[in-house]
């Protein structure tokens, strides 16, 4: 079935099947998808590194569509939004900002994944009366111990999987034992399930930048986590090489009440190798 024969009044909760928008906000075209009823809170998906639309795991985020109106979104310069990929992360969350009140949304929840989740916080920090319910997974604060190390990992296990001509997030996301490999291979056969209006990668003068955002991000000043009063959930692997999980635990510590999740025998990519198990976690906390 292609996008094109879904009824138009029909709720589209398959996220292969959800329909590709635009909005314009500041000169920037944002490139979207929407999935979900609409009505009530909208959650919005913050991506990783290099990553598009494309990118998202469709066994978290279809459960979620169920009961909730699901957007995700390309940032500038990114897949099919226009623009340039901005140099730190703040300014990633004004962008972010700029495409969530162009919807005109005055309040939603934001489920985050490693570079989007120190997105989300710069976001919730600035604007602490727009999101409400916030998901940091496999993410780490502002100026935590060893972030700027994600630049040397990342391509580190870039060469590695070039050697074997794999995907790099089976090598940056996954352990590389009896669980972690077919775990690896099941998320990136799940990525092509969509195959109607897929985003083009992104550059490599974009992933560059990015990974300059995040450098900076993790040599600069801590951000006042305190100030968060937003109901936090926070995930990730028990041997996350990107975004070391003890990070997890730092946010945990300094996000006053939040929750936390340690997938075992996982890496960066716990949450997508927990898929079902935290697919219910997430759900259910976003709709308390």
């Amino acid at each position: 079935m292609d996008i094109s024969d879904t009824p138009h009044d029909a709720v589209v909760t398959s996220y292969a099947k959800a329909p590709a928008n635009t909005v314009t906000a500041g000169g920037t075209t944002y490139a979207y998808r929407e999935l979900g009823p609409k009505g009530g809170i909208a959650v919005v998906f913050f991506a990783h590194l290099a990553a598009t639309m494309d990118n998202w795991d469709p066994r978290i985020i279809d459960p979620m569509a169920r009961n909730r109106h699901v957007i995700t979104f390309n940032q500038p310069g990114v897949g099919a939004s226009s623009g340039q990929v901005p140099d730190s992360i703040e300014a990633m969350a004004d962008d972010a900002y700029s495409f969530i009140t162009a919807l005109g949304f005055e309040s939603i929840d934001v489920f985050s994944f490693s570079m989007g989740g120190m997105i989300a916080q710069d976001l919730a920090l600035k604007h602490s009366g727009l999101v409400r319910r916030l998901v940091l997974a496999g993410t780490g604060p502002r100026g935590g111990k060893d972030m700027d190390k994600v630049v040397a990992t990342t391509y580190w296990d870039i060469f590695r999987a070039s050697l074997t001509r794999s995907d790099p997030k089976e090598f940056l996301f996954f352990n590389r034992n009896a669980t972690g490999k077919p775990a690896a291979k099941a998320f990136i056969s799940r990525l092509q399930e969509r195959i109607v209006d897929r985003d083009r990668p992104v550059s490599t003068s974009a992933f560059q930048t990015q990974l300059k955002a995040i450098r900076k991000f993790g040599r600069s000043a801590p951000s006042d986590l305190s100030a968060l009063t937003n109901p936090t959930l926070i995930a990730n692997g028990d041997n996350d090489r990107m975004v070391p999980s003890i990070l997890s635990e730092d946010l945990h510590r300094r996000i006053k009440g939040s929750k936390l999740i340690i997938y075992p025998d996982s890496g960066h990519g716990g949450i997508f190798q927990h898929h079902a198990e935290f697919a219910r976690a997430a759900v259910d906390f976003l709709a308390a």
